[in-house]
C-alpha cells in the first residue's frame, strides 16, 4: 500500500515511511534516509526551461520554484510558472511515495500563451552530492566503463565523473529505463526511473526524451531532457554505427498555444553496503515498474524447440564422411563448420541428446554421435591453453577464450549426459575434454597467468563439471582460482565484466554471462554460498542488459510484425542493438529465482525465451542485429534517421538457432515449470 507524503513550506523534514524522509527547505527540495539527504532538486530552481539553441546545445535558460503546494489524497502537488512575452508556462509536480526510498513524480508543462514558444528544452533535474559519482545507465554506460576506457575511448561512451562529463542517451537506448549514480564512499546511491516516452511538438519526426547523468565539481545530476543527447564531452551526437558516431542535433520542441507535456519518473535514494552494489537496487525496481512477465502474445516452447530444431537440420553438411557437423552459415554463403561463439557446432551434441525424446527423430542420434566425433579431432595448443574451433572445408582456423570455454561447456554437457542414458559412445569426446582441461588449468594455475578480460571466465563452468566427471582436483583448483580473480576484479565494478564478444572490446553481457554461469556452477557442484552470493551480482550485470519494456517502433521492418522488445538484450556498449543472447542464460535466471525465492525471476526467464523467438520466418530462419534505436550495423547506415526499426535478416548465423536448443535442454533438465 503506498503511504502518504506531505510537503510544506519549512524547514520541517515529514517522514514518509520509518527511515526515508523528503523535505522542502528554502525552495529546495531534498530526499533524505536516516537524516542523511541523498538528492536534492537544483538550487536555480525546481523547474527549467530553456529556450534557445547554440553550438548544437540548448542555451537560454529560465527557473522556477514552487509557489504554491496542495495535498490531493496520496499526491502531493506542487505549483509553479514562469513568465514570457508571449503568455506563462504553468508548471506542475505530483508526487506520491510508492514504498520506502520511491517517489513517483508526474511533472506537467502547459503553454498558455499567444503564440507558439520555440526552441524548447524541457528538463528534469536531480542532484546528488559527492565528487566522481559513478554512474550505471543499463547497457550503455557501467561505472564510467573503465575496461572498455583502455582499448576505444573514442568508440564507446567513456565517465569519469570529472566537473564538465555528461552522459545522456535516448530513452530507446536503455533496456532498462533508469540512470543510477552511487557514491561508494559514502555509502549510499540515487537512481532517477523514466516512464518512456516521445516528445510532442518535437523538431524531429522521432525525437524521444533522453535520460542520462552529468558531473559537477561536488556534485553530480540525475537528468531527463526533451530530446538532447550527447557523451565524451560531445554535444548532439548519437552512438549510431559500431566505430563511430553520428550527429544528432536540432532536438528541441516547439510549444503550441494550450499544449500540454507531462513526463512521469521516480526518484529512487537507498543505503548500500559495498561498492559496485548500486546498480543492483534499481534493477529490481524497474522490474517491479514495467512487469515485463506477460509471455502468452508469444510462441509455446515446444512450438518454438520444433521450429529451431528444424532449422538446424537445414544446417547439417557433410564436406566427407568424418568432417560433418552444423554450418556456421547459410550454405548459399559459405561452409564453415565453427564451435562456440556465433558457430555453436558443439552445441546440439548436448542439446539435442536432452531433447531427443521431446523431438522424436530417429535421426538425432547420428548427428550427435558424428559431430562430436569430428569436433574431437581439432587440435589443441598446448602453448596458448586453446584449440582450433573451425573448419571450412579447406582448413583449420581459429581459437579464442570465448569459444573454447563454451565448447568445453558443451561437450561437458554432452558427456554428463552421454553417460547417463548409455546411448553414445562417449571415449574421443572425453580424451578431447580432457585433453583441453589439463591445458587450460595448468595455464590458470601458472603464477604468470593474468587474463585479459573476462572472457576467460567462460573456462570456470566447464572446469568445475570436468573436476566431477574426471575426479580431478586441477581442475577444480583452476576454476576456483579463475573465480577468485573475477571476483575480486569486477564485484567493485571498478571495471565492469567485459570482453566475451569476439566484435567489440568493451563492457558486454557476454562477459557477465561468463562469470554467472561459472560462479553458479561452482555453487550448484561444490555449495559455497560465496559462490551464490558472486553469481548474484554477475547475473544482476546481465539483467541489467534485458529489455523490459516494449519500445515503439517506427515504420519498418520491426513494425511490420508488431515487434516486442521485453525480455531481449542490448549487446554491448559498443553494439549497441538487440539480440537473443538472453535466451542462454534464461534458464540461469529461472534457477536462482528457484535459489533466491524470487518468483519475478523465473516468470522474466520465460519471457526472455519466448519473446525471442519472434521474427522467425516460415523457413524457421530468424535474423540477428535488431535496430531497437538509433544503431546499426548492417544495411542503409547512411543517416542516423534511417537506423531505428530495421533488422539485419540475413545475417543468420548459427547460434541464434543453437541458444534456443541449448536453453530449453537446460529448462528441460531442471523441469521448469512453464515447460509445456
Amino acid at each position: 500500500m503506498r503511504r502518504f507524503l506531505t510537503l510544506i513550506f519549512a524547514a520541517t523534514t515529514l517522514c514518509v515511511a520509518a527511515k526515508s524522509s523528503i523535505d522542502l527547505s528554502g525552495n529546495t527540495l531534498q530526499f533524505a534516509i536516516n537524516n542523511r539527504i541523498i538528492v536534492t532538486s537544483p538550487t536555480e530552481g525546481l523547474w527549467a526551461v530553456a529556450t534557445g539553441w547554440k553550438d548544437d546545445w540548448m542555451c537560454d535558460w529560465h527557473y522556477a520554484n514552487p509557489d504554491r503546494v496542495e495535498q490531493s489524497g496520496e499526491w502531493t502537488i506542487l505549483h509553479g510558472k514562469l513568465l514570457f512575452d508571449s503568455g506563462e508556462l504553468l508548471l506542475r509536480d505530483s508526487y506520491c511515495t510508492i514504498r520506502e526510498g520511491l517517489v513517483k513524480c508526474v511533472r506537467r508543462y502547459e503553454w498558455k500563451g499567444t503564440a507558439p514558444l520555440e526552441t524548447v528544452t524541457l528538463s528534469v533535474r536531480y542532484n546528488v552530492a559527492g565528487e566522481n559519482l559513478m554512474p550505471c545507465l543499463p547497457g550503455i554506460l557501467y561505472y564510467g566503463n573503465k575496461n572498455g576506457a583502455k582499448v576505444n575511448p573514442d568508440i564507446i561512451p567513456v565517465y569519469n565523473g570529472e566537473c564538465g562529463e555528461f552522459a545522456i542517451f535516448e530513452e530507446h537506448r536503455y533496456s532498462m529505463p533508469f540512470a543510477m549514480l552511487e557514491n561508494s564512499s559514502n555509502g549510499y546511491a540515487a537512481t532517477l526511473h523514466t516512464v518512456p516516452s516521445p516528445v510532442r511538438g518535437a523538431v524531429l519526426s522521432d525525437q524521444w526524451w533522453s535520460l542520462g547523468v552529468e558531473a559537477n565539481k561536488d556534485y553530480s545530476t540525475l537528468t531527463l531532457y526533451s530530446g538532447p543527447i550527447g557523451y565524451n564531452r560531445q554535444h548532439s551526437i548519437a552512438k549510431a554505427l559500431q566505430k563511430s558516431v553520428m550527429p544528432y542535433t536540432d532536438t528541441h520542441i516547439t510549444l503550441e498555444p494550450n499544449r500540454v507535456i507531462e513526463k512521469s519518473f521516480y526518484i529512487e535514494f537507498y543505503p548500500i553496503s559495498r561498492e559496485g552494489s548500486g546498480f543492483q537496487t534499481p534493477v529490481y525496481t524497474a522490474l517491479d515498474i514495467h512487469k515485463p512477465y506477460f509471455a502468452e502474445p508469444f510462441e509455446e516452447i515446444d512450438h518454438i524447440v520444433r521450429e529451431k530444431y528444424a532449422f538446424a537440420k537445414s544446417r547439417w553438411i557433410e564436406f566427407d564422411s568424418s568432417a560433418v557437423g552444423f554450418n556456421m552459415y547459410d550454405s548459399s554463403m559459405r561452409k564453415d563448420i565453427v564451435m562456440g561463439w556465433c558457430g555453436q557446432a558443439d552445441s546440439p551434441g548436448y542439446s539435442l541428446q536432452v531433447l531427443a525424446k521431446r523431438l522424436g527423430d530417429s535421426d538425432i542420434e547420428q548427428m550427435v554421435q558424428r559431430s562430436l566425433d569430428y569436433l574431437s579431432t581439432f587440435e589443441i595448443d598446448n602453448q596458448k591453453g586453446i584449440f582450433t574451433v573451425g573448419y571450412n572445408g579447406t582448413k583449420y582456423h581459429g581459437g579464442d577464450y570465448v569459444s573454447c570455454g563454451q565448447a568445453m561447456y558443451n561437450f561437458a554437457k554432452a558427456i554428463e549426459k552421454g553417460r547417463k542414458n548409455r546411448r553414445y559412445d562417449t571415449s574421443k569426446w572425453e580424451d578431447f575434454l580432457r585433453q583441453a582441461a589439463d591445458v587450460v588449468s595448468q595455464r590458470i594455475l601458472s603464477e604468470e597467468w593474468n587474463p585479459h578480460s573476462t572472457a576467460e571466465a567462460f573456462y570456470i563452468a566447464p572446469l568445475a563439471i570436468c573436476s566431477k566427471l574426471f575426479k580431478e582436483k586441477n581442475y577444480k583448483e583452476a576454476a576456483k582460482k579463475a573465480a577468485e580473480l573475477f571476483a575480486e576484479r569486477h564485484l567493485t565494478m571498478n571495471g565492469c565484466y567485459w570482453g566475451g564478444t569476439l566484435d567489440a572490446t568493451c563492457e558486454d553481457k557476454e562477459g557477465s554471462w561468463a562469470a554467472f554461469q561459472g560462479f553458479l556452477e561452482l555453487y550448484e557442484r561444490f555449495g559455497d554460498k560465496k559462490h551464490l552470493e558472486w553469481a548474484k551480482h554477475a547475473m544482476d550485470v546481465c539483467l541489467s542488459y534485458v529489455v523490459v519494456w516494449d519500445i515503439p517502433l517506427p515504420a519498418g521492418r520491426l513494425a511490420d510484425f508488431n515487434f516486442k522488445t521485453r525480455g531481449w538484450s542490448v549487446v554491448s556498449a559498443q553494439n549497441q542493438h538487440i539480440d537473443i543472447y538472453g535466451v542462454l542464460f534464461a534458464p540461469e535466471v529461472y534457477k536462482m529465482g528457484k535459489y533466491l525465492k524470487d518468483s519475478r525471476l523465473c516468470r522474466l526467464s520465460e519471457v526472455m525465451y519466448r519473446s525471442c523467438s519472434q521474427l522467425t520466418d516460415a523457413y524457421g530462419s530468424q535474423g540477428e542485429q535488431i535496430q531497437q534505436t538509433n544503431f546499426a550495423q548492417r544495411g542503409d547506415m547512411s543517416s542516423v534517421y534511417r537506423l531505428r526499426g530495421g533488422y539485419a535478416e540475413r545475417w543468420t548465423v548459427f547460434w541464434i538457432t543453437a541458444h534456443f536448443l541449448n536453453a530449453a535442454a537446460r529448462f528441460e533438465e531442471i523441469n521448469a515449470e512453464f515447460l509445456n
